[in-house]
């Protein structure tokens, strides 16, 4: 008597719980048929190739622009100056290095509760009292405001001063010894080291505020080679 066979129509559970069968084809034909075509497979390979070098610069990248990014920095993150001025690199820069005596050209920005209350970008030309970026050039080192007594030099704007930057707080003369050019650098100035009992534009007396510097160009002491 013939056996009765049960019709089954398989469903998509079947598939996924049935053991893959054993090929019945011979190994490198079932190969040929499971290689990606050639051009497909160079492209598979250099995308391979291609992704550790891509996560392992990630990281370096970020961690970069994250250091440049942030406005909040702890405290205890801050390294101190000699004279107790707290100070954190923002960039640390690749130039020649600011040295005692030598003359140095930056631009600087003194923050007070989130404000720029005095930067050097808002030089001012004395034709036309229009405004310019002029950077603020002293030596490091030298007493605050010797530079500023300098003459006037021409300018194809107009007549302008070769200091007409706001006044630096003092801050400034010593906390940029070791900086590289290119570098900036994240300052907390205290009262002492600032505009003190008198306070200056925004800044009120006796007060603590934050100061930006970034270090444009580096001349060595006289004699001296960088």
């Amino acid at each position: 008597m013939a056996s009765v066979r049960s019709f089954h129509k398989p469903t998509l559970d079947d598939h996924l719980l049935r053991p893959k069968a054993a090929s019945s084809q011979p190994p490198d034909v079932a190969k040929r048929q499971l290689a990606p075509p050639a051009g497909a497979s160079r492209r598979l390979a250099i995308l391979i190739s291609s992704l550790p070098l891509t996560l392992t610069s990630l990281p370096r990248s970020s961690e970069a622009r994250e250091r440049r990014n942030r406005k909040a920095i702890p405290l205890e993150e801050y390294a101190t100056s000699p004279d107790g001025v707290k100070y954190y690199d923002i960039i640390e820069g690749k130039g020649p290095v600011a040295k005692k005596g030598s003359t140095v050209q930056v631009h600087f920005d003194c923050i007070y509760r989130g404000i720029t209350a005095i930067s050097s970008r808002e030089s001012k030309l004395l034709a036309g009292n229009r405004i310019i970026a002029q950077p603020y050039e002293f030596k490091v080192g030298a007493p605050p405001g010797k530079e500023r007594k300098r003459e006037f030099v021409d300018n194809p704007n107009g007549l302008f001063s070769a200091q007409a930057a706001p006044k630096p707080p003092p801050a400034m003369y010593s906390i940029t010894e070791g900086m590289k050019v290119g570098g900036k650098r994240r300052v907390i100035v205290p009262p002492e080291a600032g505009y003190g009992p008198k306070g200056m534009n925004e800044i009120p007396p006796g007060a603590t505020f934050e100061m930006n510097i970034e270090l444009l160009q580096v001349e060595p002491p006289e004699g001296k080679q960088t």
